[in-house]
């Protein structure tokens, strides 16, 4: 058998069951790109997409639901200035095509020259940095069950107050392609898992919920034994910890944050402060201040689409353009933001790889695919060791963040008080509060422990959510605010 070129088959993946199946060739796309070049317009595009989605879950000692569904469609945009025209629909046909490209089009004036066409087809760069794979496929349905069965046999085992047990595990198979106006024609082959745990310990009338998971953009065979139960480890520990808390302290204190997972609140905090169109629009509290010191010496944050199998790489964006290793703040200095194809063009920048969209029936903006800080210098134990009252916190739970003001507040899944060096004992009920431009500047040890989450993270904004990554080395910020329940 001869191979092609990933990019080449990735295209031809995308064309057997975006195009063929409903009598569609590369010259349908053009007449529908024409059809809105006849109007002065800045950018337009076709995002065709397919996907086919599975999910099974286990309660109670079953797996009581298993879901599969189809979906597909095609979205179409022009975009004028700031303003954007979109129109999509789950009918992929010529008709369809055409009608949603005419009624785009009336985002702007007729061109002067009618006779304005799409320029000479090309395929986008890529990169390969999954396998094409359906993970659907890569596991049957009886071995699906069965690898449920496995969290919940596992979790019980593992400590006779562990009283339920819930878990599910979910594959995609996506599939897009951008046909642009400027002739630039990608695609991308997307397959995602994510396998999660969840239990509930119970003590002398208390209960406390614990969870854990992963995954990434492979088959379901990288769930072995010894993953599993890594997941189920995790899950059990921390429902267990948190029997044993106590209620959290409050005030302002130095803060120890764990690697990985607590990267989320870089994301929230730092990361969309740094996206495009805010700062276009001068609402971030980052506006304005490329070249300008944001965070201490040592604070480096990258924004990276490109880190093999991760749940938020790409191969090419949502606009068919490559991601991009992205480097936002070097050594506290800020030196760009995270922009997609219109943002970048009104700013006068270029593309960074960060034109993303829930699917063909939203529209693109930017957004951050793996977002994390890099490591320092300092072992994490001399970190916990110089707390001298304070908090370490190595597991987060959900949280929020205001773009305008970069005022954000977290809870903590998994906390403990440490006086003197010492870790004390668990907390629950910590909130973390904070602005992050001056969270970034209270940076004063970084660990030399940079870690990426397990692949579980998922970002919305503006109602649309897509698959993210975040992480981080252990981090001491000092002067942070508390809120707890003592």
């Amino acid at each position: 058998m001869i191979s092609r070129e990933p990019t080449i088959e990735r295209l031809a993946t995308a064309k057997s069951l975006l195009l063929t199946p409903f009598g569609l060739d590369e010259s349908h796309l053009t007449r529908a790109l024409n059809e809105i070049k006849a109007h002065q317009v800045d950018e337009a595009d076709l995002y065709f997409q397919y996907t086919r989605s599975e999910g099974w879950s286990l309660e109670e000692g079953i797996v009581k639901t298993g879901s599969f569904s189809i979906d597909q469609g095609v979205g179409v945009r022009a975009v004028s200035g700031e303003k954007t025209a979109f129109a999509y629909s789950d009918d992929i046909s010529e008709a369809s095509l055409l009608d949603a490209a005419r009624t785009v089009r009336s985002i702007a004036g007729a061109a002067q020259n009618k006779r304005a066409k799409v320029a000479t087809p090309k395929i986008a760069g890529a990169r390969s940095l999954y396998p094409g794979t359906d993970p659907i496929s890569t596991l049957d349905s009886t071995t699906k069950v069965a690898l449920l069965g496995k969290v919940e046999k596992l979790a019980r085992a593992k400590d006779p107050r562990v009283i339920q047990v819930m878990a599910g595990l979910a594959s995609e198979y996506d599939v897009v392609m951008v046909a642009r106006a400027d002739g630039t024609l990608a695609a991308d082959v997307r397959p995602l898992v994510r396998l999660s745990v969840t239990v509930i310990a119970e003590q002398k009338g208390r209960r406390e919920v614990g969870s854990g998971g992963g995954g990434g953009r492979f088959g379901l065979a990288y769930f072995s034994d010894a993953q599993i139960e890594e997941y189920v480890d995790q899950a059990v520990h921390a429902a267990l910890t948190n029997l044993e808390a106590r209620p959290a302290p409050a005030g302002e204190m130095t803060v120890v944050l764990g690697a990985g997972w607590p990267g989320i609140l870089l994301h929230e905090a730092i990361g969309h402060g740094l996206e495009g169109d805010f700062n276009r629009k001068g609402s971030s509290a980052f506006s304005g201040r490329i070249g300008q010191r944001v965070a201490a010496k040592g604070v480096t944050v990258l924004d990276d689409g490109t880190i093999a199998d991760r749940r938020g790489s790409l191969n090419v964006d949502d606009e068919g353009n490559a991601s991009q290793r992205n480097v936002l703040i070097e050594d506290g200095i800020l030196k760009g933001y995270i922009q997609d194809a219109m943002n970048a063009r009104l700013m006068g920048v270029a593309p960074t790889g960060n034109g993303r969209r829930e699917s063909y029936a939203h529209v693109p903006m930017p957004r951050m695919t793996n977002t994390y800080m890099l490591g320092g210098d300092k072992d994490p134990a001399e970190i916990i060791a110089s707390i001298k009252k304070g908090l370490y916190a190595p597991n987060f739970g959900g949280g929020q963040v205001d773009i305008t003001s970069g005022k954000f507040v977290f809870s903590a899944s998994e906390a403990y008080w440490v006086e003197n060096g010492k870790v004390q004992y668990p907390v629950k009920g910590a909130t973390i509060v904070g602005n992050g431009p001056d969270a970034l500047t209270r940076v004063t040890m970084i660990g030399n422990n940079m870690k990426l989450d397990s692949g579980v993270g998922t970002c919305g904004k503006e109602g649309q959510s897509v698959p993210v990554g975040v992480g981080q080395p252990t981090l001491r910020i000092d002067g942070l605010t508390v809120g707890g329940t003592a």
